[in-house]
């Protein structure tokens, strides 16, 4: 009997001796490929995780965009894994859910509907939670129809996937990352959209440009849930090679809870900090007495009003250095650890702000240049089809009758060619044509098309074969991104470092705070003055006697270490730095002490400031122009450059006044004139980039000399100075009027208005005008007072004579 082991075939008892160690390093290191390729690192270029891409291509599949109704997370979920992703359902999930969540993400991808969790506590089960694309996740999937990014095939080749999003927005830099792999990670910050968008554009255009360069756009991160960057050496690190660190601490402000008590109230969190835990180890830091000074904590956050956790102080205690202690021993103060690691043509590196920008780039220039291949084929395509059916509309009779008199389409196909010399696609699609497109007016519709194609083919060649005119593309596509989807930088960045554990002495605080409220005045003269609060003052107090340049246009309630913005007549907002304005006390204040704003500015001598403005206030801003045009500007649309645009002039046109007020009226006085006061209510808030609405009709050959705000039920004062527009500036005084506002009937919007003063013999013009709050102040253009007639005056009466050239209307303080 044959043993049964040699009735075994020979090739199967083949054994292969092999050494453990190397197949224990080669296995380890396809291991840790598959982790670092497929599932913990980003790519660079689009910022995205496989199984993040994966999530956003397969809802966009699904038609889950903004404007589709939420469907079941776990629907995605099961779609995700069941097509694209070979692992588990709660990875996808956490992943998907990061994705939605806005103090994780600084531009969220998914808008989820549900409970998505909190930075202290898990989301809702997947079949619980309802998901699909949030607006910007549609820029990251933009185009993905016109052969722009390589698609392979996926894990059981039945379907394919992209391997890069065309990524609209620079997802890496604006939202960050974070992932653990083998023998390596990426920690990233999330930054702002527009600056991002800055930086990239720069680089676009100067592509030799360095780290301190690109800092002038990118000055540091952007946290989703604000709060301050303190000291920024290790963020300059961090763009210079990749790695580095930096603290975050809390907004906090110290507020009167009750009239005996004090406490701290925080509305901004570290990154990924939540409440709870904050309370949770100032409990710990009570009970084990390394925290003192704290006699409760309240948390009375809400979907309203935000964040908002209030400590209590104890009485005698000194709350700055209570906040210190709190800096020191919770989370109100943390560390974040950069390490930018992304995948660059399939394997990690680690990367600089410069690196991280010019990959980007360097894909959107590819996706637009695939993009513009492709719509350049496609049109070459339309365009050969609509010359063929041009041919055939021309010999129409012809082209039926031989139609006609085939046997079968495949012969009359062949007649067609060889008789109007046609292609075969040409022939099949005369063929496949409806009759009733054969018209007349279908050949007009058809040369048109044709002429168009053809201008859109020569566009598209010239961009493929000019390179620049490909980045101006890229540059103005990463424009429409940062308008569409950017928002205000959240994140304070200060070059002040943290102190050093154990420096407070005599229960003083280790930081000292030195912002303080104070108050900006802005003359008509265009001189700025800061005047300092103590604390028992709630306004700077009125001068003994009057001096020159007295009379304002502003007033901004503000802190030393705020800015404010300068609004000028060529319509750009100036940001400008408060600390550095001169000073006087408040009992004493001297407008003739302070700097020209043009000068602490540095604008051109043509460009004029017409007034100042908060950019912390809830007020929108009200602009009125030279040509009639009103507009206000909504709050917390302003741009985080240091200057921009804020109101779209039309050529010659100018921006006369900016009004920051509750009062429910603004007002528009005309070089003939003509006063108009309208409700502010009627003039909807718009964006910076827009050009406003008509605000008043005006005559032939006028213009708006006056633009402000008033207040109706207030005691409020109109002054108007007429004169000869023939004589010299500075030569004739003219006569001026003061009426009450009362005397004037409020009128609609875009309207003519009613007359404000008679002229006298010789005049034909206003060559000043002001409406505001009694008593108003006049002054020349030295800055010295000038008399004015007394107030009572009728609306259409004439003036009086002045014994002085005005120059300038303001209110006194």
């Amino acid at each position: 009997m044959t043993p049964k082991n040699e009735s075994i075939d020979a090739a199967a008892e083949k054994i292969l001796d092999v050494d453990v160690s190397q197949e224990m390093q080669e296995s380890f290191l396809e291991y840790a490929y598959s982790v670092i390729y497929s599932r913990a690192l980003p790519d660079a270029r689009d910022g995205l995780k496989p199984v993040q891409r994966r999530i956003l291509y397969q809802m966009d599949e699904m038609g889950l965009r903004p404007d589709r109704g939420h469907v079941k997370s776990a629907r995605v979920v099961g779609e995700v894994m069941g097509k694209l992703h070979p692992h588990g359902d709660t990875a996808i999930y956490d992943a998907l859910v990061r994705l939605a969540q806005p103090w994780t993400m600084r531009l969220t991808l998914v808008d989820g509907h549900g409970n998505f969790g909190s930075p202290d506590d898990g989301p809702a089960a997947q079949r619980y939670t309802e998901a699909r694309l949030a607006p910007a996740a549609m820029a990251m999937v933009a185009d993905l129809d016109e052969d722009v990014v390589d698609f392979v095939p996926n894990y059981d080749n039945q379907f394919t996937e992209p391997s890069v999003l065309p990524a609209a927005i620079p997802n890496l830099l604006v939202n960050g990352a974070s992932g653990i792999a083998v023998g390596m990670a990426t920690n990233m910050a999330p930054h702002n959209l527009i600056e991002v968008v800055a930086g990239a554009q720069h680089l676009l255009e100067n592509p030799q440009a360095s780290v301190d360069d690109l800092m002038r756009f990118i000055p540091g991160p952007d946290l989703p849930g604000g709060g301050t960057i303190v000291g920024l050496d290790g963020v300059r690190d961090a763009y210079e090679n990749g790695r580095g660190a930096f603290k975050t601490r809390a907004k906090v402000s110290i507020e009167t809870l009750s009239p005996r008590k004090t406490g701290l109230v925080v509305t901004e969190l570290p990154y990924l900090v939540g409440p709870e835990k904050v309370i949770a180890k100032i409990k710990d830091g009570v009970t084990s007495k390394k925290i003192g000074g704290i006699s409760d904590v309240t948390d009375l956050t809400d979907r309203s009003h935000g964040l908002r956790l209030v400590i209590g102080i104890k009485t005698g205690f000194n709350p700055e250095a209570v906040l210190e202690q709190l800096y020191k021993l919770t989370p109100l103060e943390e560390s974040f650890n950069i390490n930018n690691v992304a995948l660059v043509d399939g394997g990690p590196a680690t990367l600089g702000l410069r690196d991280l920008l010019a990959v980007y780039i360097n894909h959107r220039i590819e996706v637009v240049t695939r993009r513009t291949r492709y719509r350049l084929a496609r049109r070459k395509e339309r365009l050969h089809l609509v010359e063929g059916l041009l041919i055939a509309i021309l010999d129409i009779d012809e082209v039926i009758q031989l139609i006609r008199s085939s046997d079968d389409s495949e012969q009359a196909r062949e007649r067609l060619m060889t008789v109007f010399d046609l292609s075969q696609v040409q022939a099949e699609y005369i063929l496949e044509l409806r009759l009733r497109r054969l018209t007349r007016f279908s050949r007009i519709e058809l040369e048109a098309e044709r002429d168009e194609l053809r201008a859109e083919i020569e566009r598209l060649e010239a961009m493929l074969a000019d390179p620049a005119l490909v980045r101006a593309a890229v540059s103005e596509e990463l424009d429409a991104v940062a308008d569409t989807y950017g928002t205000p930088r959240r994140t304070l960045l200060t070059e002040a470092r943290p102190a050093a554990a154990g420096s407070a002495k005599k229960n003083q605080p280790v930081l000292e705070l030195s912002d303080a409220p104070c108050v900006v005045l802005f003359s008509t003269t265009g001189r700025v003055v800061r005047i300092d609060r103590g604390d028992d003052e709630d306004a700077p107090a009125a001068p003994t006697r009057r001096s020159k340049h007295d009379a304002l246009r502003s007033v901004v309630e503000t802190t030393r270490r705020a800015e404010i913005g300068a609004v000028t007549d060529t319509g750009r907002l100036v940001r400008m730095p408060v600390m550095d304005l001169p000073s006087v006390p408040a009992g004493s204040v001297q407008l003739g002490a302070g700097v020209k704003v043009n000068e602490y500015l540095g604008l051109d001598r043509k460009e004029r400031v017409v007034g100042l403005v908060s950019l912390d206030s809830e007020v929108p801003i009200a602009l009125g122009t030279r040509q009639g045009v009103v507009k206000r500007v909504a709050t917390g649309a302003y741009p985080p450059r240091p200057d921009f645009e804020i109101i779209a002039l039309k050529p010659g046109d100018a921006v006369v006044g900016v009004a920051q007020s509750t009062d429910e009226e603004l007002v528009f006085i005309a070089t003939d004139a003509q006063l108009l006061r309208f409700p502010q209510a009627s003039v909807r808030p718009q964006g910076v980039a827009a050009g406003g609405m008509a605000g008043i009709n005006l005559g032939a050959g006028s213009s708006v000399i006056f633009f402000g705000s008033v207040d109706a039920s207030a005691e409020t004062v109109v002054v108007t100075v007429a004169g000869s527009t023939a004589a010299l500036p500075g030569t004739d005084p003219g006569s001026s009027k003061v009426s009450d506002l009362s005397e004037f009937p409020p009128k609609g919007r875009a309207t003519g208005g009613v007359r404000a003063q008679r002229f006298l013999k010789g005049e034909d013009a206003l060559t000043a005008a002001w409406a505001g709050r009694a008593p108003a102040l006049a002054v020349g253009d030295d800055g010295a007072a000038r008399a004015l007639p007394e107030s009572g005056a009728r609306r259409d009466a004439s003036g009086v004579a002045l014994g002085g050239v005005i120059g300038s209307i303001g209110f006194s303080r």
